[in-house]
C-alpha cells in the first residue's frame, strides 16, 4: 500500500515561509511618505541667482553651516561644518552614539543620532543649517527627520551621492 502526501502549492509554501520568518526590529530600510503638494505652489521654492544673498535670520545663505550627513548601509555619520572654510565643528555617528555592529546601519539608530546631534547644535549656536546627504542607506530620511524634530531649522537638502558612470568591469560570467 502505497500513501501519498498531498503536495503543497507554491502559494502555500509562500504563506508559510511569511509566516516564519523572523524579522529583527528596526532593520527594514525607509519606507515612501507623501509630499504635501502645497509645497510646490509656494514661489520661493526653487533657488534663483538671488539665493547666496538671501538672508536667514541675518546669515546669508552662502555662510549658512552646512550639516553633512554621511549614509552607507551600516554606519550613518553627522557633520557640521563651517560654510566658508570646511572645518568640521561637530561630528556624531551611530557607533558613538552606543549602536553596536547592524544596528548603526538602521534608520532608527538614524533618527536617534540625529535628534542627540541637533541638540549638540543647537547647544553650540547652530540653529539654520543646510542639509549635504551623502551615500545610500536606510537612516537618509530618517536623518532629515530626527534634526528637524529636535528643533534645526533646514534651509535646504542637497543630495550629493557619486554616481559612477563608468562602473568597474562585471565578473566573467560563470560555465556550466
Amino acid at each position: 500500500m502505497q500513501t501519498t502526501i498531498p503536495s503543497k502549492s507554491k502559494d502555500d509554501r509562500r504563506i508559510i515561509q511569511v509566516a516564519n520568518t523572523r524579522r529583527d526590529q528596526g532593520t527594514d530600510g525607509e519606507g515612501t511618505f507623501n509630499i504635501d503638494a502645497s509645497i510646490f505652489e509656494q514661489k520661493d521654492v526653487f533657488p534663483t541667482e538671488k539665493m547666496p544673498n538671501m538672508l536667514f535670520n541675518g546669515i546669508p545663505f552662502s555662510k549658512v553651516p552646512i550639516c553633512n550627513v554621511r549614509v552607507s548601509k551600516n554606519n550613518t555619520i553627522l557633520t557640521i561644518t563651517d560654510a566658508v572654510s570646511g572645518e568640521v565643528r561637530l561630528i556624531r555617528s551611530c557607533g558613538i552614539e552606543g549602536f553596536k555592529n547592524t544596528r548603526k546601519g538602521t534608520n532608527v539608530a538614524a533618527q536617534a543620532t540625529a535628534q542627540t546631534f541637533a541638540a549638540a547644535a543647537i547647544n553650540k549656536g547652530y540653529t539654520n543649517i543646510r542639509v549635504r546627504v551623502r551615500g545610500l542607506g536606510p537612516g537618509r530620511m530618517s536623518a532629515i527627520k530626527g534634526l528637524q524634530m529636535a528643533g534645526m531649522n533646514i534651509i535646504s537638502v542637497t543630495d550629493s551621492t557619486p554616481v559612477s558612470w563608468n562602473p568597474p568591469r562585471p565578473r566573467k560570467a560563470r560555465r556550466l
